[in-house]
């Protein structure tokens, strides 16, 4: 995976906002699939490894990447093979990709308090 999507626009000090959240679902977005199977650890590995290449704060992309009220949209795909792809499941996989984000940061954050007690 190339993670420099997101760590050639991403940076540090300031992290804006929109080079950070529009690099992020670039990278993301077209692995909506896969980072949105729970089964997997997929999501979780993938967020590791920006925070190891972008040296980024715990909870940047999730305090600053705001969708609507289901998640944050992916950019249209190009068409699928599939005929029957439609709007809905394209949302569905956005939104999941964003629960699962956020999920694991409060996660992370949760973990980071703990072991400050």
């Amino acid at each position: 995976m190339n993670y420099t999507i997101i760590t050639s626009q991403c940076k540090g000090p300031k992290f804006p906002a929109k080079e950070c959240c529009s690099s992020f679902l670039d990278f993301a977005c077209p692995y909506a699939d896969q980072l949105n199977d729970l089964s997997t650890d997929c999501a979780s590995t993938m967020f590791s490894y920006i925070n190891i290449y972008g040296k980024y704060p715990a909870g940047l992309f999730a305090n600053q990447c705001h969708g609507n009220k289901i998640g944050l949209e992916c950019p249209d795909m190009p068409p699928s093979s599939a005929a029957d792809v439609n709007t809905a499941t394209a949302t569905t996989a956005s939104s999941r990709i964003w629960m699962t984000a956020a999920l694991f940061v409060t996660v992370l954050l949760f973990r980071g308090r703990e072991s400050h007690m």
